[in-house]
């Protein structure tokens, strides 16, 4: 199972949801690997802490090595480090990402990741952290991928950006990989009390969009889990943001347990 968490919008939590899912998936026996695209590495970050910022070889080393033909010289086992984390697993990012870009879409690279991880066996779930934009890595990731998570803020700005978004992953779905499948929009920093956001999903839903019944709230135990670089599902794993993570994971697997017996 390849899933990648995407928006073209900044500040929707892609990181955050990216690595609480693999970090549930990982304590309920798991073998999974998170892989960070986003030359911020917030993944890698909320990971590894400081020590991210040392580790080698990234994925920016992996797209490198392809453009130098060296990585047949590399088994793509070698780009995955291990966490503090029982049986998650990391290829890291690093700001080197961003200097590769132009080379890597100029050369074809496009499919690399995806023959990569084909070959990379042993883990349950990948799951793919992508940065704010539609870019190579972000359309490395979607072709690559069984299933497309999009986080989504409740407001105006977040809802007009949709559904173009919706549209480009149909695009990547006709023309490289017709396997792809949106997982669903998951409602982030959602207050359940306000009028807009209740306005604004129920508008969603009432356009048959692909919305998941879990809801993650605000809390500001999110930053405190950045900050311990630890996944809230071993920070706090009673916390309430927590028990909507699982309800989230657990959702998810029904959807993809249906879509498979379809």
């Amino acid at each position: 199972m390849k899933r990648v968490v995407f928006n073209q919008k900044g500040g929707v939590g892609k990181s955050t949801i990216a690595v609480n899912l693999a970090a549930i998936a990982a304590s309920r026996g798991r073998r999974t690997l998170l892989i960070d695209l986003d030359t911020q590495g917030n993944s890698s970050r909320y990971l590894l802490g400081d020590a991210a910022m040392d580790i080698k070889p990234t994925t920016a080393d992996f797209f490198e090595h392809s453009l130098s033909f060296r990585l047949s010289s590399m088994s793509i086992g070698e780009y995955v480090h291990p966490t503090p984390f029982e049986n998650l697993m990391l290829m890291p990012a690093s700001p080197g990402l961003a200097d590769l870009q132009s080379k890597l879409e100029s050369r074809s690279k496009i499919l690399k990741l995806r023959k990569a991880l084909e070959e990379l066996e042993g883990f349950d779930e990948m799951i793919i952290d992508t940065p704010p934009a539609l870019n190579f890595y972000t359309r490395s990731a979607l072709i690559a991928a069984d299933a497309c998570l999009i986080p989504f803020d409740c407001d105006d700005f977040s809802r007009q950006a949709l559904y173009g978004l919706l549209e480009a992953v149909e695009e990547i779905r006709d023309d490289h990989n017709e396997g792809l499948r949106v997982e669903g929009i998951v409602v982030n920093q959602y207050q359940a009390r306000a009028a807009q956001p209740q306005r604004i999903v129920q508008e969603l839903i009432d356009e048959k969009l692909p919305v998941l019944a879990s809801r993650l709230s605000s809390s500001v135990k999110v930053r405190e889990s950045h900050d311990a670089a630890s996944p809230l599902i071993s920070l706090a794993p009673s916390h309430k943001l927590t028990l909507e993570f699982i309800a989230l994971y657990e959702e998810l697997e029904r959807r993809r347990k249906g879509a498979r017996k379809r």
